[in-house]
């Protein structure tokens, strides 16, 4: 029982860090926009714009949940399309929509295993799948900078040594200050003894599941590895699905007034999307919107409101997406019609 108390407890914590981080960021990216040229952008919006970012990210999702389908076949897992269809917008209304500890990958992972009696097998498809996701995200940014925009500073201007500019200098005090502060924090903590204790204790616990992880993460390695064409299949679904996605909020963002090339877009979107994929808020609310606002304002010529109302109107994009994920979990779709269905 103490165990579980303390497990609730933590995942209770978790929730309103996150939770707090999302308000937080909200606060910072809505801090000094123009309400009125923001409303005047949305005035600007072309509902039929809208729907075609809404279609075309519904069809990507179907594309990743293929995906998964390949990833669970390469695993000799098989079950009907139509059920990873519906397992992968039963995570993605956990993971857009939900304010839960409980993530959708996790969802996705714990239901998949009602479906097949291999069932770490199914759990690591998951973690495979959202790993080729961010590969094919970080890919995608890495190789539109290098191609379009190499050589471009953060103002948009030419820079001389070939990089994006940023000067570090401007916040090396600032760095400085935040490592001596996190240092005698550390410091202080490690004079009490009860402090040490549980440091070491939460070390411990870390170690052991980081262990854990890792011979997972191997296996999944190795059979993986032995199945060269699946993954480049797998990648390449993902590029496609990514690439649509962006070219669909290109064509949005066209419509609410920001004067950006579609090459911005295809560095900007990904950089966002990895970013947002870390576990710090509530589906990355905020975090998501304060990088595209950021990223768009520093890159291109766009205004703050445009790239604000372009963020926003991808958010209503996701909670739309991911809304029939609740009626599967409502009707029971996330659940197996028989008690193994491995061919």
């Amino acid at each position: 029982m103490p165990n579980a108390d303390n497990e609730k407890r933590t995942r209770h914590l978790s929730l309103l860090a996150r939770v707090g981080v999302a308000v937080a960021a909200i606060g910072w990216v809505l801090h000094g926009q123009n309400w009125h040229e923001l409303g005047e952008v949305f005035q600007r919006l072309n509902l039929g714009y809208f729907i075609l970012s809404l279609l075309t990210y519904a069809v990507a999702q179907l594309v990743i949940a293929f995906r998964w389908w390949l990833l669970l076949r390469a695993q000799s897992i098989h079950i009907a399309v139509l059920a990873t269809f519906r397992l992968h917008f039963l995570g993605l209304f956990y993971n857009n929509i939900m304010p839960s500890s409980v993530g959708g990958d996790l969802l996705k992972a714990w239901y998949v295993t009602k479906h097949t009696d291999k069932r770490v097998e199914g759990a690591l498809s998951v973690l495979v799948d959202r790993l080729v996701g961010l590969f094919g995200m970080v890919l995608m940014a890495i190789g539109a900078y290098l191609i379009f925009l190499r050589g471009q500073s953060i103002e948009g201007g030419e820079d001389p040594k070939g990089g994006l500019g940023l000067s570090l200098g401007a916040y090396r005090s600032a760095l400085l200050w935040s490592v001596a502060v996190i240092g005698a924090a550390v410091v202080a903590l490690l004079l009490y003894p009860r402090t040490r204790v549980a440091i070491w204790r939460i070390g411990g616990r870390i170690a052991v599941r980081g262990a854990a992880l890792l011979r997972r993460v191997w296996t999944a390695a190795v059979v993986y590895c032995s199945r060269p064409v699946t993954m480049l299949l797998a990648l390449l679904l993902t590029l496609i699905g990514q690439s649509v996605v962006v070219t669909a909020f290109w064509l949005l963002g066209r419509n609410l007034g920001i004067d950006a090339e579609a090459k911005h877009y295809f560095v900007i979107f990904p950089i966002s999307w990895v970013v947002a994929a870390i576990p710090v808020s509530i589906a990355g609310l905020g975090v998501l919107e304060a990088g595209l606002v950021t990223l768009f304002t520093s890159l291109t010529a766009a205004k703050g409101e445009s790239a604000l109302a372009l963020a926003l109107c991808q958010r209503f994009v996701w909670v739309l997406t991911s809304l029939p994920g609740g009626g599967v979990h409502l009707l029971g779709g996330h659940l197996p019609s028989e008690f193994l269905v491995d061919e």
